[in-house]
């Protein structure tokens, strides 16, 4: 995001004027990457209206804060908070900003921080928890269910026409499942899970998770037909599967410490089951369900409320913050039924409108990779459209929401091959589950991804979905840009044209986050897609989260399209606060009608081991093609590796080009220095089925002058004339008739 200069001038003046400055460190901001950071600052124009305020605990360990938020030559506008983040309930209006914050009882201030207000700021307001309370309170059961839902009977001929199909497909799952003898039992898991984790325990608890996922897929489908057809087969059916669920001790291995999927999972089903067969779960039955909701969902709480709110000083849990997310529609549905539900409600429900997930600003994007942004989205609508009906919060309109589909857009568009970076990123997208997320949003994009993905949405979600679809208010469908840059993750995309069969895709990442948690050494790293065929990939595949294979292969530098030297030494992926701090950046970006330009700096990934890692990308148009040129230093002699990675055999043509082809497209890399030539080299075997093809162009450096690699990506191999100018000290390179001068 730019900086805006009213903003950054407003700031300084407040500081002098208002609030003088004392000889203080600004506790707000920590220099622990694991620490919430002091949001908003930079005087960046905020996207949400109101923003999410955050800032790190004052050292005294305060129980409360005082934030003050001033507008240029208006009153402060205060609260009084006991977290450490704050959230108005009411837009703000246009205008510069600043706010600090301080401990109640203390007079020390935070630095002052400014932002802005515009027209490109988004209303987005959350009432407080007594008037949502009360809104949930006063909504007849089912609370889980949209208005437009009703008895089948009495559904008109246009609905029957649109919903039959998804009605029939649930129909037909529910009847397979009937016929299936439960096998849900505690004694079904005999493994304890402990540390360090072993295969065996990794399968168990995937077989655990997806035992309950099916359970409780079935007593919620079963619940849904009850309620659209008042067979009673269904009714039956939901009340087997709910007791099976209840039985299930949550001591044992669908506990919160064996697995905190299942345990929450559990809890939900249960809650809504409760909700969706109002006036049909006789009294003990109600009683005994709710007696395991109320077990399972304080544990959970306990979990989330340790440190006085873990979350909000350490936000960096990707399984803690989807339990938020299951904590706020577990307590919205449980109100009034279980006395703990108002106090999990009052934790949870603002902090996870506030902050839904940590792996982005407040643009949008993912940064573990696009296969886990698809698991979120399909938590979002699990849990998003029950919360909307029952709540009237939209958290599909929050401006987060809405940059995180344009992100999917640009980094998962229509025919998308794989995934792009990070755990699973070799796996084919799911258009079932984006389909369902854009069918939610109002917006001309989302309405234009849902028009270009060949899927058809799961059944049981479009049932308990408002009809129409909201995205059916959208009027117009406007295709996105070519190009996009993310800041905050530090993504790139450029596109020949997105919504063609034929689009050529190359993503560039160079990331803030670094290789923690679900992401990877990769950072200017990059990956090529052409006509809905992945060419230049990542390497290895996706067992389970910190398996041998992940940490001495898969999430290393060498099994990516990125820089490694001396054999596949490459950027530093262990440690935990290391792995923020060991990142990159994207430097430059620009997005022109005849070229794209991307810059990214990783040299912090290296830890030291280099003292300069610059990629830049020009992607230009005419010629459909790509010229990467890497600057590398260190203080010793290296050789370095420019790494590619292929989904098929490469052929190496000459000492310093190689194609690499899979069906008719192909990409043609060459070395425009002449010095760098390439070889194949051998990795680890791939996964079973799977062909993967390795090698690097290698350059020798004496340790002084910085190492170049300029080489050029050849879309279709169609050969083109290309030349290399360095008079002056720049590089201009011409290919095909259109040159680009790198600075």
């Amino acid at each position: 995001m730019s900086l805006h200069g009213k903003g950054i001038a407003l700031a300084a003046l407040l500081s002098s004027v208002l609030w003088p400055i004392g000889a203080r460190a600004d506790w707000a901001q920590v220099s622990d990457p694991l620490v919430i950071r002091a949001n908003p600052s930079k005087g960046e124009v905020q996207l949400q209206n109101p923003p999410t305020f955050t800032w790190a605990r004052h050292p005294s360990g305060a129980a409360r804060y005082e934030i003050q938020i001033v507008p240029a030559g208006g009153t402060p506008l205060g609260s009084t908070v006991d977290r450490n983040w704050y959230l108005p309930t009411k837009a703000l209006a246009p205008g510069d900003y600043t706010w600090r914050v301080r401990p109640v009882g203390s007079n020390d201030w935070s630095t002052p921080r400014a932002f802005s207000i515009t027209a490109k700021s988004t209303a987005f307001e959350v009432p407080d928890n007594a008037t949502l309370r009360a809104r949930i309170l006063a909504n007849a059961r089912p609370r889980s269910l949209p208005a437009s839902f009703a008895a089948y009977a009495g559904w008109s001929a246009a609905k029957r026409k649109d919903l039959d199909p998804y009605v029939s497909r649930l129909v037909n799952e529910v009847k397979v499942q009937i016929q299936k003898e439960p096998d849900l039992d505690d004694e079904r898991w005999s493994l304890v899970m402990n540390a360090p984790l072993t295969a065996a325990m990794a399968a168990q608890q995937r077989e655990v998770a997806n035992g309950i996922d099916e359970a409780s897929r079935q007593l919620e489908a079963a619940a849904i037909l009850w309620r659209l057809k008042k067979d009673p087969v269904y009714l039956k059916e939901a009340f087997k599967r709910g007791d099976q669920m209840a039985a299930l001790s949550p001591q044992g291995p669908t506990s919160q410490t064996n697995q905190d999927q299942a345990t929450r999972q559990i809890a939900l089903s249960l809650v809504k089951a409760v909700d969706l067969l109002a006036g049909d779960l006789d009294a003990e039955r109600k009683e005994s369900w709710l007696k395991i909701v109320r077990v399972r969902a304080n544990e959970m709480f306990n979990t989330l409320a340790a440190d006085k709110g873990r979350l909000d000083q350490n936000p960096y849990d990707p399984h803690g913050n989807t339990l938020l997310g299951y904590m706020a529609l577990i307590s919205t549905l449980a109100l009034g039924e279980v006395p703990e539900a108002q106090k999990w409600f009052d934790f949870s429900f603002r902090a996870h409108a506030a902050m839904p997930d940590p792996w982005s600003g407040q643009e949008g994007g993912y940064a573990n990779g696009t296969a886990y942004a698809e698991y979120a989205a399909g938590y979002m609508i699990a849990l998003w459209d029950p919360i909307r009906q029952a709540t009237g919060v939209n958290l599909y309109a929050k401006p987060w929401t809405v940059g995180f589909m344009d992100f999917l857009i640009q980094f998962v568009p229509p025919g998308a091959p794989v995934h792009a970076f990070g755990d699973g990123s070799e796996t084919k997208p799911d258009p079932r589950v984006l389909l369902a997320l854009a069918n939610r949003m109002v917006s001309p994009r989302a309405a234009w991804y849902a028009s270009k993905l060949k899927a058809t949405e799961d059944a049981l979600s479009v049932l308990e979905a408002p009809y129409p679809m909201p995205v059916a208010g959208t009027k117009r469908k406007i295709p996105p840009s070519n190009s996009a840059w993310f800041p905050s993750i530090g993504w790139v995309a450029m596109h020949s044209d997105i919504g063609s069969s034929k689009d050529t895709a190359l993503y560039f990442k160079s990331s803030t986050y670094g290789s923690f948690n679900h992401s990877h050494g990769d950072q200017n790293g990059l990956l090529l897609n052409v006509a809905g065929k992945a060419l230049l990939v990542k390497a290895g595949w996706y067992d389970w989260y910190g398996s041998p294979r992940w940490k001495d292969w898969y999430h290393q530098t060498r099994s990516q399209n990125a820089i490694t030297f001396d054999d596949g030494k490459g950027q530093l992926v262990d440690g935990y606060r290391e792995q923020l701090l060991r990142n990159g950046r994207i430097t430059r970006f620009t997005a022109r009608p005849d070229y794209d330009y991307a810059e990214g700096d990783a040299t912090p990934a290296y830890g030291g081991q280099l003292t300069q890692a610059r990629r830049q990308i020009v992607y230009l148009h005419d010629p459909n093609a790509f010229v990467v040129r890497d600057l590398l230093a260190a203080k010793a002699p290296h050789t370095y590796e420019f790494n590619v990675h292929a989904p098929g055999m490469m052929k190496v043509e000459d000492t310093d080009s190689v194609k690499i082809g899979t069906g008719r497209q192909s990409v043609c890399l060459r070395d425009l220095n002449g010095n760098a030539p390439f070889e194949k080299w051998t990795g680890p075997a791939p996964k079973k089925g799977v062909t993967e093809d390795h090698g690097a162009f290698y350059l020798k450096n004496d340790g002084g002058a910085p190492a170049e690699f300029l080489v050029l990506l050849d879309v279709g191999c169609k050969r083109p004339r290309v030349s290399v100018d360095s008079a002056g000290g720049r590089r201009k390179v011409t290919v095909g008739g259109q040159s680009f001068e790198f600075d």
